[in-house]
């Protein structure tokens, strides 16, 4: 994802284009960024009159939170070893398992499994 572009820049830009140095095209790639970003800014600043970067919209709410996340948290201290999916159908949230494992990432914590054949009784050669 690029940077965002600084409000100096921006304020060049529009004052560039807006003085005439050129068409859409020709200021955009004469400050290095794309034609529909620059017809944002103007955009924007037709609009509100402020060239300032947009509020973050947010994101998507995390799945577990609170007492659901501190739930999650003593199911894995209880059993270790239980899968991601069982974990989720235990904790009754309608989620991704991507979301159970960003969430125990984000606790640290980790799923130990068991292994499915007993140890080897040899020893390392």
């Amino acid at each position: 994802m690029p940077a965002p572009i600084s409000l100096d820049v921006r304020e060049r830009v529009v004052k560039a284009y807006e003085a005439g140095y050129g068409t859409l095209p020709k200021v955009a790639r004469l400050f290095g960024i794309s034609r529909s970003c620059l017809a944002a800014l103007l955009h924007q600043y037709r609009q509100t009159g402020s060239l300032a970067p947009k509020p973050h919209g947010g994101g998507h709410p995390a799945a577990y939170a609170g007492e659901t996340l501190e739930d999650l948290r003593q199911r894995v201290h209880r059993q270790p070893d239980a899968t991601l999916e069982e974990l989720r159908d235990q904790t009754g949230v309608a989620c991704s398992l991507t979301a159970v494992h960003n969430t125990l990432k984000r606790l640290r914590l980790r799923l130990k499994k068991r292994h499915s054949t007993p140890a080897s009784r040899s020893g390392r050669t």
